[in-house]
């Protein structure tokens, strides 16, 4: 038997576990409503969220490729870039992982594994490192739109106000 053999028999509960957490890391009204409503039309986060961890616990042990890892995590990442979550808060729960396989691990395991357990927490590593380029990326584009649209407003408003005048494009330019 190897690490793999051994926590996929576990992966009903570690999955649970890490959804438990990244869930419990939204206020407490909304952690309650995600952990609580099974409706994937009326909890959206909450189906996303699940699905992806369940996912991403697959592909971290069959050593998927970037392209692969990124189109579970975005859709997670995504979510918690747009809501007030500090990039440590919006990435943490990636780690958070590691502990948990641990802790369903005895003793004699980890050490039996360990060489696998470290190159398991080295792909979480990298699974981490993905989804701090997809928040950082999800929060360029956030601050993008809110430029653009901060710059929309000032010119209309300068436009109304008689400030900027049209002119043609046309003609010789004199």
């Amino acid at each position: 038997m190897n690490l793999a053999t051994e926590l996929a028999k576990k992966k009903q509960g570690i999955v649970k576990k890490w959804f438990e957490e990244t869930i419990a890391s939204y206020p407490e009204d909304t952690s309650k409503f995600l952990k609580s409503q099974k409706d994937p039309f009326a909890n959206p986060v909450g189906q996303t969220t699940h699905q992806g961890l369940k996912a991403l616990f697959d592909a971290v042990f069959s050593g998927s490729d970037r392209e692969t890892i990124v189109s579970f995590l975005d859709p997670i990442i995504r979510i918690r870039a747009v809501q007030s979550f500090t990039p440590s808060q919006a990435t943490g729960f990636i780690f958070s992982l590691k502990r948990i396989i641990r802790e369903r691990m005895n003793p004699d395991a980890i050490n039996r594994y360990s060489d696998e357990i470290f190159m398991l927490e080295s792909r979480i590593d990298a699974m981490g490192l993905i989804g701090f380029d997809i928040y950082s990326s999800c929060r360029e584009k956030i601050t993008d739109f809110k430029a653009t649209e901060t710059r929309d407003r000032i010119y209309s408003a300068f436009r109304r106000a008689g400030l900027i005048v049209e002119t043609s494009t046309e003609g010789s330019g004199l």
